[in-house]
């Protein structure tokens, strides 16, 4: 007998024909044997109807009877779903977040999960009833016990971590959409299903804003190796598996909020490669890289930042190595990029040979301020200055000097509590996994960001983990961070640029900190740009595939779409372009890597 958890959504009981039809899907599992857990939402606009009856009242709602009111949608859902049940013949309870032992923190409207009590789920589950249990919602450890809601993707997140504690076979998230599908289906027709997606993978997609699944439960799913089903509430079809790793042994307690960092991770055998002052516009990166890629050569970081003037740096990494094929592809493509544009001074090519990636990895990372902050005011503290910055969503990693990679990696380590790393990036997928591996399994589209860069900032140890702190310190979370290639001398003190993007309703909050941050560091302008869009694309294959950054580039510039910003990680690679063109870059990457399904692309063997 299996033990599984179920969560349905708001559309999938939006009404009682609906709800009567999750019934019968969830007694034709309970009569094949299973141990059923179901998490289901408030009936279909429900929560948008109680949050507006709220504003009709008050503009500023406090955030406690807000989680009462809200929190009263779900009992809704679970009382007649158990109705429907006893209907069917099928004995069944239903329990509140409270009754079930969901335990978070006391922050209303966005609680973190830190423990559930299974007790009295056990007790139900063997006396053979089906347990219905209200998502979005649990209550606080404080003495009051103050009734909280998790937020966003609440439900995802209640029914992922009922499955982490009741060590579930399996957790199905059926919604009304078929599965996982290679992008947003509004925005590119072609999408299509996916049959199988890792964690890490599906962590980025999430993170970019693939709202299927919430990135919450998608950690903690990777964390506790629970196995996630996505389907469609209308259908038998099989949806999209979500493959977790075998996970280290881990407690229950704290289960939402403890090791937001779980790995520690270094490469001592980079070199960097940095063309300076090259032409800002498109098909620039789409040659570099292109040439890269017809030499076989994997490249590992690709960091670009900001332009200055009509002009742009682009920095990547390689193997040692392959250092000096690296370096004979920048040389030989410099004298053609010298000869379009004016200056003939420009278009340098630096190498660096002993330099260190360092990193700090986690699925917890996600929304958490501050975690890039402190890495990097970690590694100030020790004396290591950090000379390139590139993040994703669950990575932040930072180049430093090879000398300093033993003592960066201990006191990352003491810092985050890292004691040994798991396995990564690409043990999930399963031995009986039916699909190979492709290149790129989707692509994302962000147009809810903002772009502010901080120019000339002292490049001394603690200069970025003092911008970033007092960012976190205001609740700002920051996404993409790039710390300029190239060191310009500003009254004869070495500095860099800073970029980074936020959420565009965070924009002024974070500009109107650095304003006041600037008098402290000294640094120079601070540049805004609101209309900004990043386009992404992830894959664990990308991982030993050479020429992926270069023919996602190319894509851009056959579109006549300049690429801003560039940001990497081994399984992400991130391009800001202009608003106006998200779509389109979103359209053309899509196509590029023929994630419509004509024409697979795989690993080679």
């Amino acid at each position: 007998m299996a033990r599984i958890v179920q969560k349905y959504g708001g559309t999938s009981v939006g009404s009682v024909e609906r709800i009567q039809a999750v019934a019968r899907r969830v007694q034709q599992t309970a009569a094949a044997g299973h141990a059923v857990v179901v998490v289901v939402s408030a009936m279909g606009k429900t929560t948008d109807g109680l949050v507006k009856l709220a504003s009709d009242i008050t503009q500023r709602p406090n955030r406690r009877e807000l989680d009462m009111l809200l929190s009263t949608g779900e009992q809704v859902s679970i009382a007649l779903l158990s109705m429907a049940l006893h209907e069917l013949g099928q004995d069944a309870i239903s329990l509140t977040g409270a009754q079930v032992g969901i335990v978070t923190e006391a922050a209303h409207t966005q609680a973190r999960i830190l423990n559930i009590k299974t007790e009295r789920l056990e007790r139900h589950l063997q006396d053979g009833k089906v347990v219905v249990v209200a998502g979005f919602q649990g209550i606080s450890q404080s003495h009051d016990l103050e009734i909280t809601t998790l937020g966003r993707g609440g439900s995802d997140t209640s029914a992922v971590a009922l499955a982490a504690a009741l060590q579930a076979d399996c957790c199905e998230i059926y919604t009304d959409v078929p599965g996982i599908l290679t992008t947003d289906p509004r925005l590119v027709s072609q999408a299509q299903l996916m049959a199988e997606i890792t964690c890490d993978e599906m962590l980025e997609l999430a993170s970019l804003g693939a709202k299927v699944l919430h990135p919450r439960a998608v950690e903690i799913a990777r964390n506790y190796g629970i196995t996630l089903v996505v389907r469609s509430s209308w259908s038998d079809a099989p949806g999209t598996r979500v493959i977790a790793p075998t996970p280290q042994p881990r407690s229950l307690e704290d289960l939402e909020i403890a090791h937001p960092v779980d790995a520690v991770e270094f490469d001592t055998e980079q070199a960097k490669v940095a063309l300076l002052r090259i032409p800002d516009r498109p098909g620039i990166a789409s040659r570099l890289f292109g040439e890269l890629a017809q030499q076989s050569l994997n490249v590992d970081l690709i960091i670009q930042s900001i332009h200055e003037g009509n002009t742009n740096d682009i920095a990547f990494t390689v193997m040692r190595s392959h250092l000096n094929r690296a370096t004979a592809v920048a040389d030989a493509i410099a004298p053609a990029l010298r000869h379009d544009i004016a200056d003939t001074n420009q278009a340098e090519v630096t190498v660096s040979k002993h330099m260190a990636k360092v990193s700090i990895a986690g699925a917890g990372m996600i929304g958490r301020p501050g975690v890039a902050a402190q890495m990097f005011s970690t590694l100030a503290q020790v004396g290591v200055n950090i000379q390139l910055i590139s993040t994703s969503e669950v990575k932040v990693s930072c180049t430093i000097d090879i000398a300093d990679c033993d003592r960066a990696i201990a006191t990352l380590c003491e810092a985050f509590g890292v004691t040994r790393s798991p396995a990564r990036l690409g043990s999930e997928m399963a031995a009986d996994s039916t699909e190979v591996t492709p290149v790129v399994r989707g692509a994302a589209l962000d147009r809810n960001q903002a772009r502010l860069a901080v120019r000339h900032v002292p490049d001394r140890p603690g200069a970025a983990a003092y911008i970033f702190q007092c960012l976190a310190d205001a609740g700002v979370s920051v996404d993409m961070i790039i710390q300029s290639q190239r060191c310009r001398l500003v009254n004869s003190l070495a500095t860099r640029d800073i970029a980074f993007t936020v959420t565009q309703g965070d924009m002024d909050t974070a500009q109107t900190i650095l304003s006041e941050a600037a008098a402290t560091l000294g640094y120079g302008d601070i540049v805004v740009d609101p209309a900004i869009a990043k386009v992404s694309v992830v894959g664990i294959g990308m991982i030993h595939a050479p020429g992926v950054a270069a023919r996602m580039f190319q894509a851009l510039a056959e579109h006549g779409i300049n690429i801003q910003m560039i940001a990497t990680s081994e399984i992400k690679i991130s391009c800001v372009v202009s608003q106006d063109n998200g779509v389109k870059a979103l359209q053309a990457v899509h196509a590029a890597f023929n994630l419509a399904g004509t024409e697979p692309v795989i690993v080679p063997a």
